[in-house]
């Protein structure tokens, strides 16, 4: 039989505003800034690992925004941040929606679009880690 990964759900509108208005607060942060791409995706596997057997319910993994560049030189400039597009699909991996209940852009006063909430599935069962073990 095999099993397919659970799905996505975006977090609770409810849940989304208390954390912007600070009447919630994130369970950890991981705070990804000036790392390599291959570091990142390591640290971002165990914090999610960490904060699902440690029973937290939502965290912040901060990205950043990126830096503008130019492009052909007539001020037409875009954001290049490479984590900021990579982690979501980091996100979205079957592997990791073991632990992944949802995610979404932090509010402004947290990052904005240069870092996500992630909210982590309840850990009754304790599956296997990310790597499988």
């Amino acid at each position: 039989m095999v099993r397919h990964a659970p799905p996505l759900a975006p977090i609770e509108p409810k849940l989304k505003r208390r954390l912007a208005r600070g009447r919630s607060s994130v369970d950890a942060v991981l705070d990804l800034h000036g790392m390599t791409q291959e570091r990142a995706h390591h640290a971002v596997h165990g914090f999610l690992e960490s904060a699902y057997f440690s029973g937290a319910r939502i965290v912040l993994i901060v990205t950043g925004k990126g830096s503008l560049q130019d492009r052909d030189g007539h001020d037409h400039f875009r954001r290049t941040g490479v984590l900021r597009q990579i982690v979501p699909h980091w996100l979205r991996e079957a592997s990791v929606r073991k632990i992944v209940m949802g995610f979404e852009e932090a509010a402004p006063s947290q990052g904005g679009y240069g870092a996500l909430y992630v909210r982590i599935r309840r850990s009754d069962k304790h599956p296997a880690g990310l790597d499988g073990r």
